[in-house]
């Protein structure tokens, strides 16, 4: 009888990365010609967030924009962001709060494993474990299809796929 493997389906934030893109903005933000004088300024604001202030709504933005980039270029998911959408005045500055996800969330993880069972009725099986979720089968290439079907899904949340035995 041959060994059940299994891999974890997770969404977590690699912080020393997105610690890196708040850095790496606010220094552009301070040297760019088209912020000067703007007052636009980006920084951590509690443990899942941060926060873009400027003078003006269209610097607000175009900082945002600005972090979106540093992201990317860091390897990290857009789809961990959840900024307002448009910012808010607050005295004489606009401020854009920026929430960041991390985690499946249990209706996340149920579309998910029903994804899963609707493609791979039988041989698969998908548990729910807190913020995360586990696939298992006697096959490794159908938990490699399973990967390769998820990465396939336009789903809201950016996925790792962890602990692969």
């Amino acid at each position: 009888m041959a060994a059940e493997s299994s891999f974890d389906v997770v969404s977590k934030l690699d912080r020393q990365e997105v610690d890196n893109a708040v850095n790496q903005t606010a220094k552009e933000l301070s040297q760019r010609f088209d912020f000067k004088g703007t007052g636009s300024t980006i920084e951590w604001s509690g443990d899942q967030g941060v926060e873009i202030k400027s003078g003006s709504e269209e610097r607000a933005k175009a900082a945002l924009d600005v972090f979106k980039e540093k992201l990317i270029k860091r390897g990290v998911s857009l789809k961990v962001l959840d900024a307002a959408d448009e910012p808010k005045i607050s005295g004489k500055e606009y401020r854009l709060p920026i929430t960041l996800k991390e985690g499946i969330t249990s209706e996340d993880a149920k579309k998910i494993s029903k994804i899963i069972r609707d493609e791979f009725p039988k041989g698969v099986k998908a548990q729910i474990q807190g913020d995360e979720l586990r696939v298992s089968s006697k096959k490794k290439d159908e938990l490699q299809a399973v990967i390769s079907l998820l990465k396939g899904k336009e789903l809201d949340i950016a996925l790792q796929f962890v602990n692969f035995r």
